[in-house]
């Protein structure tokens, strides 16, 4: 079989030209066999992992047959050399990396980590939907059943210890915070510091939703060292979207989770690096090459860019309504996905909201409530919904909107059972039975972290462009702000949270790849039109 594969030193990540080419950080190259397969990923120190050609040969391999069953196996061999074994010894990291692909493949109820939670548990909801929103293979188990209470007693869990997190070596978790949940499931991957606790990077990104992702993949692959932080879950509120229809090159639609999933693999290829959950605290400057200091949760090390790119987007606003804090996570939701579909089948459930969103979540969960009543406070669809989405809305038989509608107050005891709903116009109010409210009402940007440098309108949306030239920190500058940079050279803005966007994803995609043209700009690299 010839001599053994001489090892590749794991240093800065390049773009994917061709399989035998690559010199690819593991982290990154399990990550994507990780979203390819649907594997998790290999819990190890990076730094111990070492990465031959033929490895990643014989994983390209598989991860091509497994996206496309049909293709000839002779015609993969072909091309890549390999007949899917290697002729060579693996590491013990390599070794494990294989053996858990194919448990995985053996084992159809295997599904890597285990969360033990109580049934009725907002906590264990939480660290659920923290997983899967991360695409982490995991499994929720409810310690009430036979399985539950056996995993319980075997690994002496009490009561007041749940929820647990099951770990892959079978240690159990009491009561995990999100950071160690992350930790364990290999999504805070390390970036590579400096000296004095530093970590420096050409571009940071903070915010990893279409726009956060767009100028990932585009600055990646364009050769610039880039940093992406993330609060929760990469994909922002088009993530959590069951089916966007109105985008380009999906006539059929395609589900947001997807569609941002896909993006943060292609990031992933190309060398940027996410961190997740890693919320950002605090933005300063400085003088020097990298000017701008980012502070995020959770992280001695302080990130230092030479560029920023600020695409946190916005939140929905919450509900005004009596105990609605109560009900956070256990009945109120902000998000409409397969996960909370489950929880309302056969009921009456409420959504709250005139727009594409509220739209969206209202079709989806009509194929599985028995009734959704779409809750707006205008008089009809039309002023804040797409026309086909508000047509296919108003002709669905299961959906009832009602026009003029808030939400008063809420009811229930440890979960959400009903809602009390007023008419603004005639003030009338009606009780609903009822174990759900998607609340998708509003928008507030995601920019109280923002120091005053950063200018915004009134409403906290960030001021970018010809609105920021008369800023103080651009007097004497011998250029005008580019259509995204903001009050502060060098820092950019995109997506939903930038003053005057339009808020659909496509458009988040396309400002996620002009700001990368416009950090070229500022570093002086500019070598070209962005690469397609």
């Amino acid at each position: 079989m010839g001599p053994p594969a001489k090892p590749h030193a794991l240093s800065h990540p390049k773009p994917f030209r061709r399989v035998t080419e690559c010199d690819n950080r593991a982290g990154h190259l399990m990550a994507w066999h990780e979203g390819v397969l649907g594997h998790p990923p290999l819990v190890v120190e990076h730094r111990q992992v070492r990465v031959t050609k033929a490895t990643v040969r014989y994983l390209y391999f598989h991860v091509l047959q497994a996206q496309r069953p049909g293709i000839e196996t002779k015609r993969l061999q072909r091309t890549f050399g390999t007949s899917g074994r290697v002729g060579f010894e693996f590491s013990h990291s390599e070794r494990s990396f294989l053996c858990r692909r194919q448990r995985l493949q053996r084992d159809r109820e295997f599904t890597g980590l285990r969360i033990v939670a109580q049934g009725d548990s907002r906590e264990g909801r939480q660290l659920d939907d923290f997983l899967d929103k991360n695409h982490i293979p995991h499994r929720l188990v409810d310690s009430q059943s036979e399985y539950g209470r056996s995993l319980s007693e075997r690994l002496h869990l009490a009561g007041h210890d749940l929820p647990a997190l099951i770990t892959a070596n079978g240690m159990p978790l009491r009561h995990p915070s999100l950071r160690e949940v992350a930790r364990v499931a290999g999504l805070l991957r390390s970036a590579t510091g400096g000296e004095g606790g530093e970590i420096t990077c050409d571009l940071a990104i903070v915010g990893a939703g279409p726009a956060g992702l767009a100028a990932a993949v585009y600055a990646a692959s364009e050769g610039l060292n880039t940093v992406v932080l993330e609060s929760y879950a990469p994909g922002g509120q088009a993530g959590a979207s069951s089916l966007i229809e109105n985008f380009f090159g999906f006539p059929t639609g395609v589900r947001g989770g997807d569609l941002t999933y896909q993006a943060q693999l292609q990031a992933y290829r190309f060398g940027a690096k996410i961190a997740t959950p890693a919320q950002a605290l605090s933005l300063s400057f400085t003088d020097g090459e990298y000017g701008a200091s980012v502070q995020a949760e959770g992280c001695e090390a302080t990130l230092r860019a030479k560029c920023v790119l600020i695409s946190t987007g916005a939140q929905y606003r919450r509900l005004a309504a009596e105990r609605r804090e109560e009900f956070d996570g256990s009945g109120i939701y902000y998000v409409a996905t397969g996960r909370e579909a489950q929880l309302c089948r056969g009921s009456t459930v409420i959504v709250a909201g005139g727009g594409n969103s509220a739209g969206q979540a209202a079709m989806f969960l009509s194929e599985h409530a028995l009734k959704v009543l779409l809750i707006i406070r205008g008089e009809g669809l039309g002023k804040s919904m797409s026309s086909y989405l508000a047509r296919r809305v108003e002709a669905c038989g299961s959906i009832e909107v009602l026009s003029q509608t808030e939400i008063r107050r809420t009811l229930g005891g440890k979960a959400l059972e009903a809602a009390e709903l007023e008419n603004t116009r005639t003030h009338e109010r009606r009780t609903v039975q009822t174990p759900a409210i998607f609340s998708m009402i509003g928008a507030l940007p995601c920019t109280n972290w923002l120091p005053p440098d950063i200018e915004c309108d009134g409403k906290g949306f960030i001021k970018t462009g010809l609105a920021v030239a008369g800023a103080p920190a651009w007097k004497g500058m011998n250029r005008t702000p580019s259509p995204l940079e903001t009050s502060r050279p060098g820092i950019f803005a995109a997506g939903d949270v930038r003053s005057g966007s339009v808020k659909r994803c496509a458009a988040a995609v396309g400002e996620g790849g002009m700001a990368v043209a416009g950090v070229h700009e500022v570093l002086g690299t500019y070598a070209g039109p962005i690469q397609r």
